[in-house]
């Protein structure tokens, strides 16, 4: 019984300075001009990389030339 009390003590204490950290932290996006740019360009890149890698792009095509289903039939 003690050990099940020290061990939520221990996980509620863990819970307290985990909330306690997220709230010191600012919320605030960035606000040099530098950062903005970085921002931007990484925000290009995720969409980029959403389009180019969503499941329209990757199934839309024939599977017969791909090596992935050539390997799964058994194929070399």
């Amino acid at each position: 019984m003690v050990g099940l009390l020290i061990l939520f003590g221990v996980l509620g204490g863990v819970g307290a300075l985990l909330t306690v950290t997220l709230m010191r932290r600012g919320g605030s996006r960035t606000e040099t001009a530098e950062g903005l740019l970085q921002e931007q360009e990484a925000l290009r890149q995720a969409h980029h990389d959403r389009v180019s890698f969503g499941t329209a792009a990757v199934h839309n095509s024939l599977p017969t030339a791909s090596d992935a289903y050539n390997r799964r039939n058994g194929r070399s």
